[in-house]
């Protein structure tokens, strides 16, 4: 259900932008430091909030891929912690049998 009102709430956040960016068609200049152009600024608003949306993809990639790695870190030394204590029970078993006999 969160996924499907953050959906809503980023095509929503799309159109207000969209909309914004309709009613402000006059060209501007923008200074790229090496050269200054006249672009309209329709084309400036949805260019920034295209970059503004690579810069969140690509950290929300990096996130998930880091938080994969440590799951994997940690189901590995899960299992090797359940491989000891299996081996430490099965070990316990062994000497209550042979000292079991002697008291």
């Amino acid at each position: 259900m969160r996924i499907q009102w953050s959906l809503i709430a980023g095509l929503i956040f799309a159109l207000l932008t969209a909309i914004f960016a309709v009613i402000n068609v006059d060209p501007v200049q923008v200074n790229f430091g090496f050269d200054v152009v006249n672009i309209p600024l329709i084309l400036v608003i949805l260019g920034c909030a295209l970059i503004g949306g690579i810069i969140v993809g690509s950290y929300g990639i990096f996130r998930q891929y880091k938080l994969q790695k440590q799951i994997k870190s940690l189901n590995a030394e899960l299992t090797k912690l359940r491989d000891a204590d299996t081996s430490l029970d099965s070990f316990n078993t062994d000497n209550d049998g042979l000292t079991g006999g002697l008291n």
